[in-house]
């Protein structure tokens, strides 16, 4: 089994720490902001509060899906030099310090424009275990699948409150050939970042148990969750939950690296009582 199928297993047959019944807790941060070293440390805090699963994000001028929060990070890291490059070498760096599962997020442009070939081959020998592109239609994620698969690493499809049945049988029919660790599940309509309706995170939470049915794999609830309240709700009837924007506010926010540190695990360890 990969990393990320690992983990998840053991949280579902309560092998985990927290025992029977606590659910898998994704984390994002965005790779250069405060700065490279910065990130790799907050990464590993992250994992030693208690992520399961530590999302890398790439840096990208323009976020589609990320609300102000991601967006604001995302320009502080390119003006520090990030990108592709500099994640990877967050990736690396982390993947040196613990083994917790790195899935790298971001969009396809940057991925296109270094070649998907090239691409997997550089993740992989980074120790990254999946990506997640927000902007590649599982239609057309045929050709990075494969190269992925290739080297042991997944692609992590996403479903949104408008996706249709078929879609989401198209998800069930491609995890039957290729490594599919868990499917993300968008809570809401709009951007990353705001703060989701308790009313909301339960029905995504139910629809996401719903799509685990339909693919027989883990499903995990993003978008909105910015409490370990609503990681509760969210999660209730679902595999887990993905925070970001939460912990991005943290980082950005703190006056010190031992200050952002503080901060990150603290949120961090909320979340994972929570859950």
């Amino acid at each position: 089994m990969g990393r990320i199928d690992d983990v998840l297993a053991k949280r579902a047959k309560g092998e985990a720490p927290g025992g029977a019944g606590t659910k898998a807790l994704v984390t994002y941060l965005c790779c250069g902001d405060p700065d490279e070293a910065g990130s790799v440390d907050l990464a590993v805090a992250c994992a030693e509060a208690g992520a399961d699963v530590l999302e890398l994000g790439m840096p990208f001028s323009d976020p589609t899906a990320d609300g102000p929060a991601i967006a604001r990070a995302s320009q502080r890291a390119l003006r520090n030099g990030g990108g592709l490059d500099a994640t990877l070498r967050v990736a690396r760096a982390v993947r040196a310090r613990c083994s917790t599962p790195i899935v790298l997020f971001g969009y396809y442009n940057p991925l296109f424009v270094r070649g998907e070939e090239k691409l997997v081959a550089l993740a992989a020998d980074a120790g990254v275990d999946a990506f997640l592109v927000v902007d590649l239609p599982i239609d057309e994620s045929m050709s990075l699948r494969t190269l992925a698969a290739a080297r042991g690493l997944a692609v992590i499809p996403l479903v949104a409150p408008t996706s249709r049945p078929d879609r989401i049988t198209k998800i069930a029919e491609v995890a039957k050939s290729f490594p599919v660790p868990f499917v993300y599940y968008v809570s809401m309509m709009g951007v990353t970042g705001g703060a989701g309706a308790t009313d909301v995170l339960a029905e995504a939470g139910k629809q996401a148990a719903r799509v685990r049915e339909v693919t027989s794999r883990p499903t995990v609830v993003g978008f909105g969750i910015d409490s370990a309240r609503a990681a509760k709700v969210a999660a209730a009837d679902a595999d887990g939950v993905v925070v970001g924007s939460a912990i991005v506010r943290r980082i950005e926010e703190g006056t010190s690296p031992e200050a952002r540190a503080s901060a990150v695990r603290a949120i961090v360890k909320e979340l994972r009582d929570a859950l």
